[in-house]
């Protein structure tokens, strides 16, 4: 469950709750949603000047950014900073609350050990495929990213270590990944969800990573944690998404735009389709809605 630093009294709308949407874009919006990777991040993991300018533009028109992030505030920093990123920006799939202007995490929740270890076991029974390879984020604020060997072809940036399965348990986590070599991810995804009903959260946020985390925590629950803190509805919001993970952030803002290089299931669900991360879709987008602000 959570842990807010700040507030035991905060309200969130149920995970993944599909509010009254407009349909049509009708700014002004208040709220410019994004997720990071495959939307505001290009494929090298920068955000392009275009964007920062429209990004920009739309803050002088009065409209604030903030990201939603399945990455964990420790691990999406370094990106923050590099646009100057200023405020509250939700991470870790919305377990995470994080004061970037502070560099404060004010809300986590962590994950049941044994009860992940049941997860991981239950799906691997109902796959009858054998093992999975695995990885896990551990507890704020260190967010550690420690995997088992076989989980990637080679070791990313950021990730603190290659152990053996029974070391993935050695500390307090946030989330477990989970992926398998030889069965489709949404297979996997849709076994650990049956496998888990009603005790973990399930998503899938890129190729080869199905998450399992605490449960009831979506990208909506923290979209809206976050927008009532700083004073916005969902008719507010616009927001931006590649990936099943963002189904929950574009069903709780009032407008919802699918990036060209999305998951079939989240743009069958988007009120628009913007151009691929690689090809500045969100500035389009946010060009368009914000034309009439001057240029700095």
């Amino acid at each position: 469950m959570y842990i807010d630093a700040t507030s035991a009294t905060s309200a969130a709308p149920a995970p993944g709750a599909l509010l009254p949407r407009p349909r049509a874009a009708e700014p002004p919006f208040h709220l410019v949603a994004t997720d990071l990777d495959g939307t505001l991040l290009r494929g090298d993991l920068t955000v392009s000047p275009r964007t920062r300018a429209a990004l920009a533009a739309a803050g002088r028109a009065g409209a604030r950014h903030l990201v939603v992030t399945g990455r964990p505030a420790a691990s999406c920093r370094e990106f923050l900073v590099a646009i100057g990123y200023r405020g509250l920006a939700v991470c870790g799939q919305g377990a995470q609350l994080y004061d970037a202007t502070a560099d404060r995490l004010l809300v986590s929740a962590a994950l049941d050990r044994d009860l992940a270890r049941s997860v991981v076991a239950r799906t691997e029974e109902a796959l009858a495929a054998g093992p999975l390879e695995l990885a896990v984020v551990t507890a704020a604020p260190e967010n550690r990213f420690v995997v088992t060997a076989g989980f990637a072809d080679g070791r990313r940036p950021g990730w603190d270590a290659m152990v053996d399965r029974e070391a993935l348990w050695a500390q307090p986590i946030e989330k477990v990944l989970m992926r398998h070599r030889s069965v489709a991810d949404d297979r996997v995804a849709a076994a650990a969800a049956r496998a888990g009903a009603g005790e973990v959260s399930v998503t899938h946020s890129e190729k080869g990573m199905i998450e399992v985390l605490p449960a009831g925590i979506t990208k909506a629950v923290g979209l809206g944690l976050a927008a009532e803190r700083m004073g916005f509805a969902p008719a507010d919001t616009i927001a931006f998404g590649d990936m099943p993970n963002d189904i929950p952030l574009l069903g709780w803002a009032g407008y919802g735009v699918a990036m060209g290089n999305a998951h079939p299931d989240l743009i069958a669900l988007a009120d628009e389709v913007a151009p691929r991360n690689d090809e500045d879709g969100v500035a389009v987008v946010v060009e368009r809605l914000f034309a009439h602000v001057a240029p700095a």
